[in-house]
């Protein structure tokens, strides 16, 4: 785990970050928002919204080829709106092709924005990661969305010099009035040339800078513990999620814990409010390493 000193001195250095996403295929970098003609109604309230994170473990060559098929994750993202109610779903390892298959199948009321993650090399250059069966594209991060999203933002953060640059995704949903950002955060030696430098405390200062005081759901896979007195990474962490803001899990003013959400036991996957918190749930998709988190908020 790196120090706090390990941070600064690389904090020193100035990394240069790049948020804008290349092209690949034509999928690395999309937003498609189609206007809506008669939303679905089954769950959609105007006081409350459901929104999900998942990391969907697409990208097979990191490990997912044995966590379900193309066809079962696509099946389980859409289960997530139409049976657990999500109108909004933060999602982490998604392929851009199997997004757009999904988001066609659920219907013309939904939207999406979708980042790819890029890798840097040692001489930096980077390049779109792409997903290793043909036709599903680069892999990437994304916000799907039956409400339309609008001002699409890529936030700025600091991301390896060497090595795999996920980001931070925000977007508008101007029928519940609220900010909504998705984040995929570095764990520790994600960077190739420096392995003990600490990413997340930066990353997660980017995010909370990102988002308002109260209008807001935020997060995503943050890979790292909540801050309690037995996670030695605590110090990443500022001081507005759990204090400002409120967890899906959290279940009063000073816990600092919740469900896991990783196979391993660890609570990995996080979503953040400034508003009345109606409900929140762990789902096991049986298609990922990652079960959904899903929070309800009172927007109105």
């Amino acid at each position: 785990m790196a120090s706090r000193s390990a941070s600064r001195r690389r904090r020193g250095r100035g990394l240069k970050v790049v948020v804008a996403a290349l092209a690949l295929l034509g999928l690395a970098t999309f937003v498609a928002a189609t206007q809506t003609a008669s939303p679905a109604r089954s769950f959609v309230s105007a006081h409350k919204l459901t929104v999900a994170t998942w990391n969907m473990c697409g990208v097979r060559q990191w490990g997912c080829a044995t966590t379900g098929s193309r066809s079962e994750k696509k099946l389980q993202l859409k289960r997530l709106a139409t049976r657990a109610g999500a109108r909004v779903i933060l999602l982490q390892e998604a392929c851009a092709g199997d997004l757009e298959s999904a988001r066609r199948e659920l219907g013309a009321s939904w939207h999406s924005a979708f980042r790819a993650y890029k890798w840097r090399n040692s001489t930096g250059r980077t390049s779109i990661v792409p997903c290793s069966v043909h036709g599903q594209g680069a892999a990437g991060f994304a916000i799907l969305s039956a409400p339309t999203l609008s001002h699409v933002t890529a936030v700025a953060s600091r991301q390896p010099s060497v090595g795999l640059q996920r980001g931070i995704l925000c977007a508008q949903v101007a029928a519940h009035r609220i900010e909504v950002c998705n984040a995929h955060l570095s764990p520790p030696g994600s960077d190739k040339a420096h392995p003990r430098w600490e990413y997340r405390d930066d990353q997660l200062k980017a995010l909370v800078a990102a988002v308002p005081k109260r209008r807001t759901v935020y997060g995503g896979d943050l890979n790292v513990d909540p801050p309690g007195v037995n996670n030695p990474a605590r110090w990443v962490w500022p001081a507005a999620p759990y204090g400002t803001h409120r967890e899906c899990d959290q279940s009063s003013d000073s816990a600092r814990s919740g469900r896991p959400t990783h196979l391993s036991g660890h609570k990995l996957d996080y979503l953040f409010t400034g508003l009345p918190r109606s409900g929140c749930a762990v789902r096991d998709t049986g298609a990922s390493d990652h079960r959904a988190l899903l929070l309800q908020v009172r927007t109105g």
